[in-house]
């Protein structure tokens, strides 16, 4: 990613299945997400909401919000869809919706900075002749 073009969005399922939305729908992707980034939203500790988001995702993602003729690319696209579940997971739970601006700045925008450093070193020394070698306990797994 080079940082000029606009990012996809997704929400994981518990099997690593990807819902995402876009002109045709939604879409359930077990592949072609491998260069993503991935922001935890559920801690580990919350064991109701885990059990119950596989049926809540997928329930949500047949809404009728989410047909291919609503999508609009500025204001009903793949960040909506996501939001949307966040916040019908945080209402359920008696939180308060996220705004778009809150939620790229608490969940989105501390990990795309982090990967953006690592692309960056990356790309220095992939360009600057430099040869990562594994450590040696790397070597062994």
């Amino acid at each position: 990613y080079d940082g000029h073009c606009d990012l996809h969005v997704g929400i994981t399922n518990s099997r690593g299945v990807v819902y995402h939305y876009d002109q045709e729908g939604v879409h359930r992707a077990a592949r072609g997400w491998e260069q993503c980034i991935s922001v935890p939203l559920v801690q580990p500790d919350m064991w109701e909401l885990l059990q119950q988001w596989d049926e809540l995702l997928e329930e949500f993602s047949l809404e009728e919000a989410w047909l291919p003729h609503r999508y609009q690319e500025q204001q009903h696209n793949c960040y909506t869809f996501a939001l949307a579940f966040v916040n019908r997971v945080r209402q359920s739970r008696g939180r308060q919706p996220l705004s778009k601006a809150q939620f790229t700045e608490s969940f989105l925008l501390p990990h795309t900075r982090e990967a953006s450093r690592y692309l960056t070193l990356h790309q220095e020394l992939a360009h600057r002749d430099f040869y990562i070698v594994p450590l040696a306990e790397q070597e062994q797994e």
